[in-house]
């Protein structure tokens, strides 16, 4: 029979804290023998070509032949 997974306040701390501020992404929760070992924090940043073309963003370098 599998043990219970039992998540204190410092897991749930580090957990949190890793949820904070992303706003595309995933947090990975890794457990082993009943007990959380790792997490890990994958981070994704988008970007709309079309609104950095409206705030003046730089265009891509032409040659000129």
């Amino acid at each position: 029979m599998p043990k219970p997974l039992q998540i204190d306040s410092l897991w749930t701390e580090r957990i949190s804290d890793q949820l904070n501020g992303l706003e595309y992404g995933s947090v990975l929760i890794t457990v082993h023998d009943g007990r959380i070992v790792q997490i890990d924090r994958t981070e994704r940043k988008r970007f709309d070509p079309s609104s950095e073309s409206r705030r003046g963003a730089e265009q891509p370098v032409r040659s000129v032949t």
